[in-house]
């Protein structure tokens, strides 16, 4: 694990390092985060503005992850740090597109409100494979939980063995960097990420204080 590693909500007041690790190179076509909560007739030049928007919203729409900057260059928090991860998440209930998912298995309407999902995983070049999408993930789970869900879900891929994971199929996490954080494996999908197929993985929750 990284030492020094801290996690933060991504609050509107941290938004520059969100545009930091989602939109570093400034592409108009940026994802944002919002492929499962985008609204419906949102414009791709609006993506920008609306995840805006939900970081000023409790729950955030993400999580973030600093380390100390041994070169003394300060971030946006003033305390010397570097924004080096960001993980999505959020209730099924705000998460439009997978209520209605054909390639990914929907949750009852009633379990919307309490089911929460993880979304995808950014983790800046020269901090990868250094523990900090785990310590994301494990951050997720606790900020789920107190935010009062009883469940949160991913959608990552199962790599083949021996071959290292691209990049670019990654963001949505692993089946091992699920498990290593005490999910389960609970089924397939009928999506990919890369070419490799997706699992259902959940981890149930004790409520805050139980």
């Amino acid at each position: 694990m990284t030492s020094g590693l801290r996690i933060a909500p991504a609050g509107v007041d941290r938004f520059d390092d969100v545009v930091t690790m989602l939109n570093p190179r400034g592409r108009p076509d940026a994802c944002w985060c919002l492929h499962w909560r985008q609204p419906r007739g949102l414009p791709v030049g609006g993506r920008r503005d609306h995840l805006k928007d939900l970081s000023g919203r409790t729950p955030a729409p993400g999580l973030l992850a600093y380390l100390p900057d041994t070169q003394g260059r300060e971030g946006q928090e003033g305390s010397g740090d570097t924004v080096v991860g960001w993980v999505g998440l959020a209730p099924v209930s705000a998460a439009s597109s997978l209520q209605r998912s054909r390639v990914l298995p929907r949750v009852e309407e009633a379990e919307w409100a309490t089911t929460w999902a993880v979304m995808c995983f950014v983790v800046r070049p020269g901090y990868r494979r250094q523990g900090v999408a785990r310590a994301l993930l494990a951050a997720a789970v606790d900020y789920a939980r107190d935010q009062g869900a009883h469940a949160v879900q991913g959608f990552p891929i199962e790599p083949e063995p021996g071959r290292r994971v691209p990049v670019g199929a990654a963001f949505v996490g692993t089946v091992g960097l699920f498990e290593s954080v005490g999910f389960d494996r609970v089924g397939g999908t009928a999506a990919t990420s890369g070419r490799l197929p997706r699992w259902v993985l959940r981890r149930d929750l004790a409520p805050t204080g139980g």
